[in-house]
């Protein structure tokens, strides 16, 4: 199993020299089984938090109504959470409150799945009372407990395991996997932006692929139409660049081709992803679906200067995925040679054509005529060449 960092063991010996229990426990006892080296580390403790503050000199209080304060190290931080159990989630998102406990087993009752539900001791000894350690050797997703209570508290959870379906490869338990089904239907009341995050963190996998499986059982029903998804398309999201940009453009062209959604613009939007990913993905979706597509070298410059690098460079991946237009490669041509094909590239600027009489919107209209003709005659991006081009307004 992976050791945990100096900075981690210190907290746990400082939390049991002063008298109490702490533990590794979560996501990081899970990547330490797998023989992964954990991104976080969270320690779970009979200390409540007041206490917790009392004995680390840096401390933030990250989530102190959760019972949680993080230690500050300059090794790194170490999330310290009160153990716990948890009152009614009546949002469907966080319990209304909790109730520290002394009892380790009683505070791992209340995660969401086994394999995410083990402690280790700072000796290094494994508690897992339901089961992960197996549940990891077979490569299973189990609930802790009904997975009708884990749903109804939680409905996220149901994305959460398909994400680590997709994650580690692992097979979603069938009694877990009846319990998404017939609970998919409470995914609707979840916040855009909970939706989105788990949906990207599937998307940009290695196994994209697990969202068909997401669309087939309803989860992002509020967010499409009636019309089933392609599921042979969605399975080979794997084969698009993971850039997030490229990875959401052809997720939504894909739904688009087959009537699941009615624009990838509307979708992202639903989904609330920033503006600049919008723009970039939807219209990268929209121009590769168009037949619009570039099929020189000047079409691909204009192609940029219209769009963008990041907006082109997505609509070659969606083309390429669906097999059109000129693709990946002469786009890459176009940007290896260095020819211009925006305003910044030009060898004159507004500047320029000022000290030679011109004022307001000339400016801008020249400015694009002398980038149009550069991008035919790209040898001619010299500034005297276009000093001499530019038509002076006559008095």
């Amino acid at each position: 199993m992976i050791q945990s960092p100096d900075c981690v063991k210190r907290v746990l010996e400082t939390l049991e020299q002063s008298g109490y229990e702490a533990y590794l426990v979560g996501g990081c006892v899970r990547d330490m089984a797998m023989g992964r080296t954990p991104h976080d580390w969270d320690v779970t403790t009979d200390a409540w938090p007041d206490a917790v503050q009392a004995l680390f000199p840096r401390t933030a209080p990250t989530g102190l109504r959760h019972g949680t304060v993080t230690v500050v190290t300059e090794e790194g931080h170490v999330e310290v959470t009160t153990m716990r159990r948890e009152g009614p989630y009546t949002d469907r998102r966080r319990p209304e409150q909790v109730a520290y406990v002394t009892d380790l087993t009683e505070d791992l009752s209340r995660r969401d799945f086994t394999i995410n539900a083990m402690a280790v001791s700072r000796e290094g000894d494994l508690i897992d009372p339901f089961g992960g350690a197996l549940d990891i050797e077979q490569e299973i997703i189990r609930c802790v407990g009904d997975p009708a209570m884990r749903f109804s508290e939680d409905a996220l959870r149901m994305f959460r395991a398909l994400r680590f379906s997709a994650k580690l490869g692992f097979t979603i338990h069938p009694e877990t996997l009846r319990g998404i089904r017939a609970f998919a239907h409470l995914a609707e009341a979840l916040s855009a932006e909970r939706v989105r995050d788990e949906v990207e963190h599937m998307l940009c996998s290695d196994r994209p692929g697990i969202l068909a499986d997401v669309l087939e059982i309803g989860l992002l029903a509020a967010y499409t139409t009636r019309e089933p998804a392609n599921r042979m398309e969605v399975d080979r999201l794997n084969q698009v660049n993971p850039h997030r940009y490229y990875r959401w453009g052809a997720f939504a062209a894909t739904l688009k081709k087959s009537g699941t959604i009615t624009a990838p613009a509307k979708f992202l939007r639903a989904l609330r992803l920033d503006n600049k990913t919008i723009g970039v993905a939807a219209r990268g979706a929209e121009l590769a679906q168009s037949g619009d597509m570039p099929v020189s070298a000047v079409q691909c410059k204009r192609f940029l200067a219209e769009y963008g690098v990041d907006t082109i460079r997505c609509m070659a991946e969606v083309a390429a995925f669906f097999g059109c237009g000129a693709g990946i490669s002469q786009l890459e041509a176009v940007l290896a040679s260095g020819d211009c094909f925006s305003l910044g590239q030009l060898t004159v600027g507004g500047r320029d054509l000022i000290a030679l009489g011109l004022s307001g919107t000339e400016i801008g209209r020249e400015l694009e005529r002398l980038l149009d003709y550069v991008i035919q005659y790209p040898a001619d991006n010299r500034q005297d060449l276009l000093l001499a081009l530019v038509r002076i307004p006559q008095e």
